[in-house]
C-alpha cells in the first residue's frame, strides 16, 4: 500500500502531537491535572487525531490562494475533530474548542509551507 505524501501525514502528526502536549498544560492549568488525566491523554489524542486528518487533505482545495486555503481547511477541520471534545464535555470546555480551531489553522499553515 502507498501511502501517499507520507511526509505531510508525518508532520501533521507530529504537528498535532507538540501542539497537544501544549494543550495538556493549558486545559490541565484550568481544570487541574489529578483526576483528569483520561481526559488529558484524550485531548493529546484529539490533536494527533486532527494532524492526521490534515496530512490527509493535502487535495482539498476550498480556496485558489494557498494561505488561505490552508486557513479556511485548517479552520473547518479542527471545528469537525474538536467538536468531539466539546460534545464530551457537555459544551463545558468551550476554550479547548476555541484552541482546537486555531491549532487545526497552526497544523494546516506548517503543512502548507512544507509543500
Amino acid at each position: 500500500m502507498k501511502i501517499p505524501n507520507s511526509e505531510r501525514i508525518y508532520t501533521g502528526i507530529l504537528s498535532g502531537a507538540i501542539l497537544g502536549v501544549f494543550c495538556i498544560i493549558g486545559v490541565g492549568t484550568r481544570i487541574g491535572f489529578k483526576g483528569n488525566i483520561v481526559y488529558l491523554i484524550g485531548m493529546w489524542y484529539n490533536r494527533i487525531i486532527m494532524g492526521l486528518i490534515l496530512g490527509l487533505s493535502a487535495e482539498v482545495i476550498l480556496l485558489e490562494n494557498p494561505k488561505y486555503n490552508s486557513i479556511l481547511r485548517g479552520a473547518i477541520i479542527g471545528l469537525i475533530v474538536t467538536t468531539g471534545i466539546l460534545l464530551s464535555t457537555s459544551f463545558k470546555d468551550i476554550p479547548s474548542f476555541f484552541a482546537g480551531i486555531a491549532y487545526g489553522i497552526i497544523i494546516d499553515l506548517i503543512l502548507g509551507r512544507q509543500s
